[in-house]
């Protein structure tokens, strides 16, 4: 079964189970994933997919931060149980060792060295790890195997 149609039948039980939140945020992904689909005129694959709700994470991320600056702990929380429901959509994540490995490899393939290769290396590590790892740790993979 694709994740789309997995996340299509998470919305139904949800419907079912009369699960506000839970409900929402489905809805939510929905959307995004169905303006994907009308602006770019593609049917959306699983990579494509996770790739939205990848984006879809990091923005909840960023408004809980916000929020708890702001000392609205109510609004936090909220974002909060919607990351925990979008990451149910994610493959299993890479650990920070398997990511260091990986850049490593790429650093190494592609002879890169300094921190004036480090686009040619987060280029091709996004295309790699697309999915299997938080960006903001491989960025921070990059920086450390281009350092050293």
């Amino acid at each position: 079964m694709s994740l789309k149609q997995r996340i299509n039948d998470d919305m139904k039980a949800a419907m079912r189970a009369k699960e506000a939140d839970r409900l929402g945020t489905i809805r939510m992904l929905l959307a995004a994933m169905k303006q994907k689909e009308v602006d770019e005129r593609v049917e959306l694959d699983d990579t494509m997919v996770v790739a939205i709700v990848d984006k879809l994470i990091k923005q909840r991320k960023d408004a809980a931060q916000q929020y708890e600056a702001a000392a609205r702990a109510d609004l936090a929380d909220k974002e909060k149980a919607e990351i925990t429901v979008l990451e149910a959509y994610l493959p299993q994540r890479l650990s920070a060792d398997e990511i260091a490995a990986a850049i490593q490899a790429i650093v190494t393939e592609l002879g890169a060295s300094g921190p004036g290769d480090m686009g040619k290396v987060m280029g091709a590590a996004k295309q790699r790890l697309a999915g299997q790892a938080d960006m903001g740790q491989v960025s921070a993979a990059v920086k450390a195997a281009l350092a050293g």
